[in-house]
Parts: structure tokens; C-alpha cells; sequence
């Protein structure tokens, strides 16, 4: 009987050294707060920085495709990119005429087309339209007109790959929400696409 007791005693013992305070769970709970408070903006970041990588990536594949096709079947390809609804396809050039050529759509090509996410700003550049990274040039009246730049698209076209190798030397920018920026700078003797990282805005 006394044994029983004394094990009876002994186990209430242990559970009651085992248990937690109300003070302890408050502690806790405060604790994880705090660091969900620091976590969830850092996390945020993190998401719309991703978002950013991903429509870089998406566009960097549709010029892979167009400047890969352009050469195999040795026939002008262009990008046509739509920078206020973030649509875009791939065209192929069927004849060459003195406004540019015919353009026909690219059809059960996997990749030539989609639409990218809205949260990014894209923003098409032609060459010269910048004095200096990161700063808007402000024309001149008296500045001479640049020099007519093969392939410069008017209203309505897009960014041209062309057989040899070559294309169209352009710079989009994509910014997310956060004013985060990236560019893709097309090289206009290799077509290779650049990512480079601008300065927050």
C-alpha cells in the first residue's frame, strides 16, 4: 500500500515537473510573433523577387526559340511583345517586302506564345534612348536625329532575329511592385540576352 502511494506520489512529481507555466507558453507565443513579424516581409521580397526571375527567364526562352529557329530554318523571326498587356508570340517572315516582309504566326510551336505575369512593368528600349544607366535622357530640339538602327521597329513591330545570327538590339526592363529591376540587354551580333540587375526605384 505505502509502495503505491509512494509510486503515486513520485509520478505526480514528474508530471507536474514536466508541464509548462502560463508564463513559459506566453513567452512562447510572443517569441513567435516576433519572428513571424521579421519572416513574412523578408518572405515577401523574396516571392516578388522570384516572380521577377521567372518572367526574365520566360522571355529570355521566347528569344532563345525565335534566334534558334531564325538560323535552322534561315528565315527572319520576330518577337512581337505587347509591354502594356505582357503578350507575346513569335512570328516567322514569309516574304520579304519593302515595308519589312509578311509575318505569320507561329503555330503548335511549344513556347512561342503566352502572356507574362501583371504584377511586372515591361518596358521596351531602343538604343540611344538612355544617357547613362539608371537615367532618363532628356532630348535636345537642337540634337541630330540617330542614325537609322537595322531592324528598329515601328508601331506595331516587334524585335527581329534574323538568319545569320544577328537581331535587333534592344533592352527590356521588368520591374515588379517593390521597384526591383531587371534587364535584358540583346546583343545584336551574337542575339545573346544579357540579365542585368538595376538599381531599385
Amino acid at each position: 500500500m505505502r509502495a503505491a502511494q509512494k509510486h503515486q506520489a513520485a509520478s505526480s512529481k514528474a508530471s507536474s515537473g514536466r508541464a509548462f507555466t502560463l508564463v513559459e507558453i506566453m513567452v512562447v507565443v510572443v517569441l513567435i510573433g516576433i519572428m513571424t513579424a521579421m519572416i513574412i516581409p523578408e518572405m515577401r521580397g523574396t516571392y516578388e523577387n522570384a516572380l521577377l526571375r521567372s518572367t526574365s527567364r520566360e522571355l529570355v526562352n521566347v528569344f532563345h526559340l525565335a534566334y534558334s529557329r531564325a538560323v535552322s530554318v534561315n528565315q527572319v523571326h520576330r518577337v512581337q511583345l505587347n509591354s502594356r498587356t505582357g503578350d507575346y508570340f513569335v512570328e516567322q517572315r514569309l516574304r520579304e517586302t519593302e515595308e519589312g516582309g509578311d509575318f505569320a504566326r507561329l503555330k503548335d510551336v511549344a513556347g512561342s506564345e503566352g502572356k507574362l505575369d501583371g504584377r511586372i512593368t515591361i518596358e521596351i528600349r531602343k538604343p540611344g534612348e538612355d544617357s547613362a544607366p539608371g537615367l532618363e535622357q532628356v532630348p535636345s530640339l537642337a540634337a541630330e536625329p540617330a542614325p537609322p538602327v537595322r531592324g528598329t521597329p515601328g508601331p506595331g513591330e516587334g524585335i527581329v532575329f534574323y538568319p545569320d545570327g544577328t537581331a535587333d538590339e534592344r533592352e527590356i526592363r521588368l520591374r515588379d511592385r517593390d521597384g526591383f529591376r531587371l534587364a535584358l540587354r540583346i546583343n545584336p551580333v551574337t542575339a545573346r540576352v544579357h540579365l542585368i540587375e538595376l538599381a531599385r526605384q
